[in-house]
């Protein structure tokens, strides 16, 4: 059994609900191409403006943000080059800075080292000065045991003690002679 509606006795009487459905109706044509004509008519005028303004500004908003990524891009890669620079530069500086600590410790090495040789020259020096100082007393201490050896010896074989200052200052001219002749004294 058929539900009942408002095309249930047409469709008994013209045919299956098909035929009723796809049939041309030029009155439903044209009353409905009018109210098409007619919303369209009030859609451009109400509708279409306040819409098309909305896409605008949303278009308009987009291309805005669109400018903005690619302005801030552009910042971006400056700040990046930039950036870059500072670090190169950055990298320059410890390198000179490396290079000047070489040199420094390098000039205060060879400054160590001649302030080294020269106390060693000095110290040398000093040394020699002290040995030729020892030397020269022990030569003297021999010489004045010589001339005690050799007075004692001479009153001995004298048989007298010879105490005077002129014997002795004879003897020690006697060995500042020989001293000076090159013998073994020096």
């Amino acid at each position: 059994m058929m539900p009942a509606g408002p095309y249930t006795g047409l469709a008994q009487e013209e045919g299956p609900l098909w035929d009723t459905l796809f049939a041309v109706d030029s009155g439903l044509a044209v009353w409905t191409v009018l109210t098409f004509l007619t919303l369209l008519a009030v859609l451009a005028r109400y509708a279409w403006k306040p819409l098309m303004a909305a896409l605008d500004a949303r278009e308009e908003g987009i291309q805005g943000n669109i400018d903005e990524a690619k302005r801030q891009r552009v910042e971006a890669e400056a700040l990046i080059a930039q950036y870059r620079e500072q670090l190169a530069d950055g990298r320059r500086q410890a390198q000179a800075l490396v290079a000047e600590s070489r040199e420094a410790a390098e000039q205060l090495r060879r400054e160590l080292e001649a302030k080294a040789r020269e106390e060693s020259r000095v110290i040398l020096a000093n040394a020699r000065r002290e040995i030729e100082r020892e030397r020269d007393a022990a030569v003297e201490t021999v010489r004045r045991e010589a001339v005690e050896v050799a007075i004692a010896a001479a009153s001995r074989l004298l048989g007298e003690r010879l105490d005077s200052e002129r014997d002795r200052k004879l003897v020690t001219e006697y060995i500042d002679d020989l001293a000076g002749s090159g013998d073994a004294w020096t």
